[in-house]
């Protein structure tokens, strides 16, 4: 097991750092419950940056997910592209119902564990429902061919007798 990299997310973003890394799937234990398979890795660039008086994480996640079509029920990979851009917010301003859909808010803390707000970000992106491309799945595509195949074969059983 390795150290989690926590950061004081008001003081991160005030410093416009940044933070890059990799984590392997089978580490983050909420999304490896819904996947097929938990191999492959997820690369990860957190910046904090301030504008207007406002403190932001930006957060770029790539990687691949092998999710379970809902289908045909075989394994098929999920590219991960995300972007998000999420306000840090204390106090009254976490209350406060903002009308705008723009950035995502969240509570600002001094020591926020960057994988947890990375796997909770997938979570997030994942479909509720996965299923192959219309067409794809080789499963249902095959299985109508089959009970044709079926079919076929008794109706020439039934001309024998």
């Amino acid at each position: 097991m390795f150290a989690r990299p926590l950061i004081d997310s008001t003081e991160f973003a005030r410093n416009g750092k940044t933070l890059n890394g990799e984590i392997a799937v089978s580490e983050l234990p909420r999304l490896t419950e819904l996947l097929a398979n938990s191999e492959g890795l997820i690369r990860y660039t957190v910046r904090g940056m301030q504008a207007d008086g406002k403190f932001f994480l930006l957060l770029d996640i790539s990687g691949i997910c092998h999710l379970r079509c809902q289908r045909c029920l075989e394994e098929m990979d999920h590219p991960l592209d995300i972007a998000s851009r999420l306000q840090l917010l204390e106090g009254e301003d976490l209350m406060q119902d903002d009308a705008s859909d723009e950035v995502d808010g969240i509570e600002a803390s001094k020591e926020l564990d960057i994988l947890d707000l990375i796997e909770e970000e997938i979570l997030l992106s994942l479909p509720f429902a996965p299923r192959h491309d219309e067409g794809s799945c080789e499963l249902a595509s095959n299985s109508f061919g089959k009970a044709d195949d079926r079919f076929a074969a008794l109706a020439q059983l039934k001309n024998k007798f």
